[in-house]
């Protein structure tokens, strides 16, 4: 925790109605992570009256890491809600407003913090629809930082994209770029259904470019489809979230050794674009997936098994799985560097794949 608190000084943010957007010549424009979120939720805030925000320090100190910043001034507390450190509380509090209509964002400090309210989220928001014959919709959003960090240890470091990603009733989005972040939470608040949005704390100062589309406030992305953020023909490498940054540094050193890799950002956990999974590796015929996740039960063996049932036949080589390792998050920062994957893990994995290195099972 001590960890996390130190952190929040150095984040920075924009006031809400603004988007702070940096512009070079004749080049594309450039928006953060964290802005693209704080304009996403100004937009929607604006547009419809039902929707709110509620979490600790999401007001006064405009968020843990600034995403709310502005919001609390625009919009005042009555939909800009601080609240004591009780997941399980103002988790409920949502559910419950999400079933009389309303449009609750409720935000974690850290996901780590949303297994307080994991009955609320599984058990009264996943499930309410069908066990209510479709009378009952949860339009509720649970959005916050999720995945490994630095230096917070075990209990501040999971991945939670396959713990939520197997839950019928729920919609898991898992953003990379800033185009993600602001299309995505767009889709996400404006759902019938409940919706864990997965976040990255190491992604919120990263800019990336955008276009006038992405800034339009119409501009939404459709869920559960993924995006092919680099065209490839020799591997297929599948990332969401920071590792899709990755996969795409990976891809540009392969590329210089002549593998030609096409990289998948999946955006959605679930539901999880199997189709256009299956026809990349139809076209490329091999595939590496990638994620920060423990491997047991994870999202690559979820990608594995569709592969497998859909386009075994395709496939020249025995798939590659990348993840975190199997065991709590160390504090030490060198052992942690090795319990996350990196980016010389993918080009390795990919490599072998392709027949291009000693296999795996010689150099252990």
């Amino acid at each position: 925790m001590l960890g996390i608190v130190r952190r929040k000084a150095a984040f920075g943010g924009v006031s809400a109605s603004k988007i702070w957007i940096r512009s070079f010549s004749g080049a594309a424009k450039e928006l953060t992570v964290r802005d693209a979120l704080n304009s996403a939720l100004d937009e929607e805030m604006s547009a419809d009256p039902n929707v709110f925000l509620m979490g600790e320090e999401v007001g006064e100190y405009q968020g843990a890491y600034k995403v709310s910043k502005g919001l609390l001034d625009k919009y005042g507390p009555k939909r800009v809600l601080d609240t004591p450190i009780t997941e399980a509380g103002f988790t409920g509090i949502g559910v419950g407003a999400a079933y009389y209509g309303l449009r609750p964002v409720i935000e974690f400090m850290t996901f780590n913090f949303s297994m307080q309210a994991i009955d609320h989220i599984i058990n009264s928001a996943a499930k309410a629809c069908y066990m209510s014959a479709g009378q009952i919709s949860v339009p509720i959003v649970f959005r916050g930082p999720n995945g490994a960090a630095a230096g917070v240890g075990a209990q501040h470091s999971q991945c939670y994209a396959a713990w939520y990603g197997s839950c019928p009733g729920l919609k898991v989005l898992v953003p990379y770029s800033s185009e993600d972040a602001r299309g995505l939470l767009k889709a996400a608040i404006r759902d019938p259904d409940p919706v864990v949005f997965l976040e990255n704390e190491l992604l919120y100062g990263e800019s990336f470019p955008v276009s006038a589309e992405v800034l339009d406030s119409n501009f939404c992305l459709p869920i559960g489809k993924a995006k092919i953020e680099k065209e490839g023909k020799d591997v297929t490498i599948t990332a969401f979230s920071k590792m899709v940054g990755y996969a795409l540094k990976a891809a540009e050193i392969l590329s210089k050794e002549g593998i030609s890799a096409e990289v998948i950002n999946l955006r959605s956990i679930r539901p999880l674009d199997t189709s256009t999974i299956n026809a990349s590796v139809r076209k490329t015929n091999r595939l590496v997936t990638v994620e920060e996740c423990f491997p047991q039960h994870g999202v690559g063996a979820e990608i594995c098994a569709s592969v497998v049932e859909e386009s075994f036949g395709y496939l020249d080589a025995p798939v590659e799985r990348i993840a975190g390792a199997d065991v709590p998050m160390p504090y030490a920062a060198t052992l942690e560097r090795i319990a996350v994957p990196q980016i010389e893990d993918i080009v390795n994995a990919a490599k072998r794949a392709c027949y291009r290195s000693v296999p795996l099972a010689a150099t252990a």
